[in-house]
This record gives structure tokens, sequence and C-alpha cells, in this order.
């Protein structure tokens, strides 16, 4: 992850961005204010991570996920549009996912992430697994995943 090259990306295109995170409680947004001048593009860092949160800060219908889940890609996608909505930032990114070590089934296991990316009108969720025994080791490798992700964009 090279957090100095898109932070100088950032300001160099004057892109604004936000996060919604839940299973990285707010990793992204601390990897994001990292550097001085990060003012100059980020603006807001939610860690909606209980459904309650989901449902009431970032206004994701609830029917969504009662009939898919908080960690799905319609979930994510729900994310991504409402935090869109709320801060206006050219670029939005949503993060819902099991981090475990607890949490898993066969059908959603510990490491099943999705992130969602917003930029303009374009909508991008990706499925991601990761394959790591710790929290910490997912959460890293989500935030890392982000990162490439939003590299491939800017």
């Amino acid at each position: 992850m090279n957090i100095k090259l898109l932070h100088k990306k950032l300001i160099q295109k004057k892109l604004t961005i936000s996060v919604a995170e839940s299973c990285t409680g707010g990793l992204l947004a601390s990897n994001l204010t990292k550097l001085s001048n990060a003012s100059k593009y980020f603006q807001i860092g939610l860690t909606t991570y209980s459904n309650n949160a989901k449902i009431k800060i970032l206004k994701v219908n609830k029917k969504i996920i009662d009939k898919y889940g908080a960690v799905s890609p319609e979930t994510c996608e729900a994310m991504v549009k409402n935090l869109a909505k709320i801060s206006k930032s050219k670029i939005n990114i949503s993060i819902t996912g099991i981090a475990g070590p607890n949490g898993g089934t066969k059908l959603k296991p510990v490491g099943l992430v999705y992130i969602g990316v917003k930029k303009n009108n374009r909508i991008l969720i990706t499925k991601n697994i990761f394959k790591y025994k710790d929290r910490n080791g997912i959460q890293k490798a989500t935030v890392e995943c982000a990162f490439q992700v939003l590299n491939s964009i800017i």
C-alpha cells in the first residue's frame, strides 16, 4: 500500500473522499488521515458497525439487511450510495464483512468482505475472501484492498 502516492494523487486531482466502514472499525479512515493535509481530501469517516447504525445513520433500508444480511453486496451498495448522498464526496467507499474469528457460516465465511466504491455515477462492488486466521489480518487486508481499488480508479 502506498498511502503517500494515493495522498498525492487525491490532492493533485482535488478529489474528496468519504468512507463508511463496518468490519474494519475505522481502520480505513485512520489510514487515509495518517498524513498531513489529509483534510484537503478526507471528508467523512463513519463506522457503522451495527445493523442499527447502518439503518439509522446511513439510511440502509432494514428490508435489505433482513433479506440479504449485513454482509452482502446489496447492503454494501446501499451503504455506499447513501454515504454519497450524505457526504457529497467525489469518491465514496463502503466496507462490510466478517472479520472473525467467529460469526462465519458456510455461505458467509470469516474473511468475506464486500468493498463498495462510488465515483461519479459508477459503482463497483467487490467480493473478497481474505484467508487470515485473525481479525487484524482480515482488517489490514481489507484496507490494503481498498487502497488498491482507490489507486486503480484515480
